[in-house]
């Protein structure tokens, strides 16, 4: 099995941790919120035994790269960048990019943006659509109203990071249990009770104890407790805080679609919704699509739940471009 090595490289103004293994084709896998290279730690090791050079960054604000102090520094034209960067600092001349949660939009719109860099795009749980006529935001606050939703929530500077910084462990534990097939619920577009109109993120959540689902151990719960307790979460929340400015920025590329060969991956109890609406508009934004694969009893965190079907997946997509 291929050892699991590290580097730093400059890229787009910044320094960028990343994890690698193997050699061969590059491929490049993108975390989400609160996530780090680490989430990809069984597809780094699978796909470099089958003979691809698989990259897996601390994207900006996570881990041991760089976390600019600007929200603005967050938007997706910066994320597009680093990964762009990476690439050339790699001194390839093409890529398949991967995401998961946050890194989907960023491997969708590396796709989009840089067809020429990347000659494939995956996507785990997140899909893609056509560019919407409204801000995000916007059409969130008049689905929830005074109803609580994280995104909404997230958006005051200071106060999820109070929260979610004030116990990693809890935070941590909380997080990447509640969203997993662990538990069974609905997604998270549903307004919350009306009777909750104000309250904090993780009271929501049950807490497993020492009570672990399978696919996540006490290591694996410690290595994401203490890179968050060093960095805290402001750099991944200001992701957040970008997504009205990421659809500003992008109204250049409305009708523009992803030509590319795609896959997506996801479970059944996912808290992003996927259904019928979301498949047929990912498709008419992705027309080469090869495959849709919903993964039975897997929640959000689809590569770590579920690591031999997601490399499985991965393996025929990646062998057949």
């Amino acid at each position: 099995m291929a050892e699991i090595t590290f580097r730093t490289v400059e890229t787009n103004g910044i320094n960028m941790h990343f994890a690698e293994a193997g050699s061969g084709p590059l491929v490049i896998m993108c975390h989400g919120f609160p996530e780090s290279w680490y989430s990809w730690r069984h597809q780094l090791r699978f796909l470099s035994d089958h003979g691809f050079h698989a990259v897996a960054p601390d994207q900006r604000g996570y881990g041991k790269t760089d976390a600019p102090e600007d929200i603005g520094d967050y938007n997706i034209y910066q994320l597009v960048g680093d990964i762009v960067g990476l690439v050339h600092a790699l001194e390839e001349e093409s890529a398949v990019i991967v995401g998961h949660d946050w890194g989907s939009p960023v491997a969708w719109n590396s796709a989009m943006m840089r067809p020429d860099l990347f000659r494939a795009v995956a996507s785990c749980s997140v899909p893609t659509s056509p560019r919407g006529s409204q801000a995000p935001l916007q059409a969130i606050k008049n689905l929830f109203g005074d109803n609580f939703f994280y995104q909404l929530y997230f958006q005051t500077p200071g106060v999820a990071e109070h929260e979610l910084q004030n116990n990693p462990a809890l935070t941590m534990r909380k997080m990447l249990f509640g969203a997993s097939g662990a538990v069974n619920r609905g997604n998270f577009l549903q307004p919350a009770n009306p009777a909750h109109k104000s309250a904090f993120m993780l009271e929501r959540m049950p807490d497993p104890g020492d009570d672990l689902p399978a696919w996540l151990t006490k290591e694996d719960l410690e290595f994401f407790t203490n890179e968050f307790a060093r960095t805290g979460f402001r750099g991944g929340l200001n992701w957040y805080r970008n997504i009205d400015r990421n659809w500003e920025m992008t109204g250049a590329f409305q009708g523009k679609k992803i030509n590319q060969p795609a896959l997506f991956i996801t479970g059944d109890r996912d808290v992003v919704p996927y259904n019928e609406q979301a498949g047929n508009a990912m498709r008419f934004q992705v027309p080469n699509l090869t495959k849709t694969v919903v993964l039975p009893g897997i929640g959000h965190w689809t590569q770590q739940e579920a690591p031999d079907d997601v490399n499985r997946e991965l393996l025929e997509f990646l062998q057949s471009i």
